[in-house]
């Protein structure tokens, strides 16, 4: 009987694409979850859990971002300095008021495994609030999310 090897990835056989997200076609949740998907690479067969085999995404329109039911008055960020009586909290829409990123960047983290791989990953997420971004060289293919 022929025994068969398990494979796995090595990081200089990793090779990434890049692709755009629209974030004003789909509700917050499902972007998240599909952005979190390519940054893992999840969706790749050389998918290996201890090396960085995701890609990269970049994401436009944060400003017109898509909550469904009250999310928007309902849904609370919090932080906290360390200092007592000194937690700050804000809504959903004041926080995208602020900064309208910040509320892609944090549902995406909160979805990624929670190991040393994370931060490399998070810097492969690129979110801007308009339509325009910095990265037509790459050539990123658009993906629509829905």
């Amino acid at each position: 009987m022929k025994e068969f090897k398990t494979y796995s990835a090595k990081p200089t056989e990793v090779t990434r694409k890049w692709y755009l997200v629209d974030a004003s076609e789909a509700p917050l949740g499902r972007i998240s979850t599909f952005i979190a998907r390519k940054l893992t690479g999840k969706d790749k067969p050389m998918f290996t859990s201890h090396i960085d085999c995701g890609d990269f995404v970049v994401v436009i329109n944060a400003d017109n971002l898509v909550v469904t039911g009250e999310k928007a008055e309902d849904k609370m960020y919090y932080r906290h300095s360390g200092y007592p009586g000194n937690l700050k909290e804000a809504t959903l829409k004041e926080k995208q008021a602020k900064k309208s990123g910040e509320v892609i960047r944090l549902a995406v983290k909160g979805m990624l495994p929670k190991n040393k791989l994370v931060d490399e990953r998070l810097k492969r997420l690129k979110i801007y609030a308009g339509a325009e971004h910095a990265h037509t060289a790459q050539g990123p293919e658009k993906v629509s999310v829905k």
